[in-house]
């Protein structure tokens, strides 16, 4: 690749941006910019970088509806999914700001004298974002890296691309030269990125988070890989219908299903009949087309290789004894539409069960008693996201306690994170530290333990 070309897949004859890709040499130059930026900034005050943080979070509240607009047109997020995108990241930088001023270690009785830790920073964070999260990603991974001293390199998705620049550009109001610099490009830069950076944080496939992973440890550089997930939803008898059937059509179809966190499995406890209804019910209602329209839920996939590969899927599905039963409407003829389907009757060994297909398509499966649905929802090489809709708290939390994922949530959907929580998988959904909340300074930083001897 050449040049980056980023399109609206809702209509893609719309060119969003096109330029040309940053080959490694400018990858170095950046690196080496950045490296110079980057002590003074850590040296700087708490309140300095809390305050460009607070000004980058002004700055991006200030044009959220712009932003928002953008998400819309470059990756087909629905409008009303792209504007809390925006919420959120301005949330975030607010956030970091604040642990600016965090405590940087701790102190300890030797018996001999004091000891000490204190954190540092890296040095160069790289940052390797994909374009589902065009916004959040990008800042939920920037703002605790600036915030603890950190300069930034981003090789954004090169179907985000518009997106990463814009957020360039506001960012780079409120920071010294060089200290946080956007890289279009594909794998040329972002290799280019990992050799040349003191940390790495990804987020994207398995194939490629395993190189990143492999490449980093070669340079014994710490990586951060969060690499998709097959996450599954378990419903017992005495669940809440009405609000699981709601939770897992969003879960599932939201942003036609392009999110790790999407619910691609639904396991159903005992007679799953009812809960196929009201699932089917609830899909069929959902909102598919134009992204801009407030109403839509299910926009496009981003590309018309992803749309290939869920109907392909179905298609396999349908091969290994698989039936559909729930679906949506394909919107018209332009753009990368497919509509969001549930198939019911496959075994735990159909390819739909064993791997991720990102778009609109979960599968739904009856088992006799939650021994059985934990040793379904855990018999993946995924372990990201794992739900369990259930009225009896105990069970919850001993199902809880059992699941192989990085998270469970009880009576909520798999999709949406809390980013005070610290976010990351088992397996093959994650590797190295987790992202988020406080979490996040145990990625960014190194500790020092600095031992202090007693006067004889």
């Amino acid at each position: 690749m050449t040049r980056v070309v980023s399109t609206s897949p809702q209509r893609p004859s719309d060119v969003v941006v096109e330029m040309p890709v940053t080959k490694p040499a400018a990858v170095l130059a950046a690196a080496a910019q950045a490296r110079v930026a980057q002590r003074e900034w850590a040296a700087a005050a708490p309140g300095v970088r809390a305050t460009a943080l607070a000004g980058i979070a002004q700055a991006v509240a200030d044009n959220a509806a712009e932003l928002a607009a953008l998400a819309v047109r470059e990756v087909g997020k629905p409008a009303t999914e792209a504007a809390g995108e925006v919420a959120r990241a301005v949330a975030l930088l607010r956030y970091y700001a604040q642990q600016a001023f965090d405590p940087i270690g701790e102190t300890y009785a030797t018996g001999a004298g004091l000891g000490f830790t204190a954190r540092r920073p890296r040095g160069v964070a790289g940052l390797i974002t994909p374009w589902n999260f065009p916004l959040a990603i990008p800042v939920w991974k920037s703002a605790p890296a600036l915030a603890y001293g950190n300069a930034v390199l981003i090789k954004p998705s090169p179907d985000a691309t518009a997106c990463a620049l814009r957020l360039a550009e506001i960012f780079t109001a409120h920071l010294p030269e060089g200290l946080f610099t956007v890289l279009p490009g594909a794998a040329d830069t972002g290799a280019a990125l990992v050799s040349c950076v003191d940390a790495v944080s990804f987020t994207g496939s398995g194939a490629v988070g395993r190189g990143v992973a492999v490449a980093a440890a070669g340079r014994g550089i710490p990586a951060q890989c969060e690499m998709g997930g097959l996450s599954a939803t378990i419903v017992l008898p005495d669940a809440d219908l009405g609000r699981a059937s709601v939770d897992i059509a969003y879960a599932a179809m939201g942003f036609a299903g392009q999110k790790c966190t999407a619910t691609k499995r639904v396991i159903a406890v005992g007679d799953s009949g009812p809960l196929a209804e009201a699932l089917a019910g609830k899909v069929g209602e959902l909102g598919l087309g134009d992204p801009a329209e407030p109403k839509v839920v299910v926009g496009p996939v981003i590309s018309d290789a992803a749309r290939d590969r869920v109907a392909d899927a179905v298609t396999r599905a349908r091969a290994e004894g698989g039936r559909v039963v729930a679906s949506g409407t394909v919107a018209g003829d332009e753009g990368w539409f497919v509509g969001p389907t549930v198939i019911a009757g496959l075994g735990p060994d159909a390819v739909l069960n064993r791997e991720e297909v990102f778009g609109p398509i979960c599968t739904l499966t009856t088992v006799p008693d939650l021994d059985a649905a934990l040793a379904m929802a855990n018999g993946t090489d995924y372990g990201l996201v794992t739900s369990v809709y259930t009225a009896d708290l105990d069970v919850a939390l001993a199902a809880a306690d059992r699941c192989e994922s990085g998270m469970v949530k009880v009576n909520a959907p798999t999709a949406g994170v809390d980013f005070h929580l610290p976010f990351g998988g088992e397996k093959d959904s994650g590797y190295g530290g987790r992202e988020q909340g406080k979490a996040a300074a145990l990625f960014y930083t190194s500790s020092r333990t600095v031992q202090i001897g007693a006067n004889r």
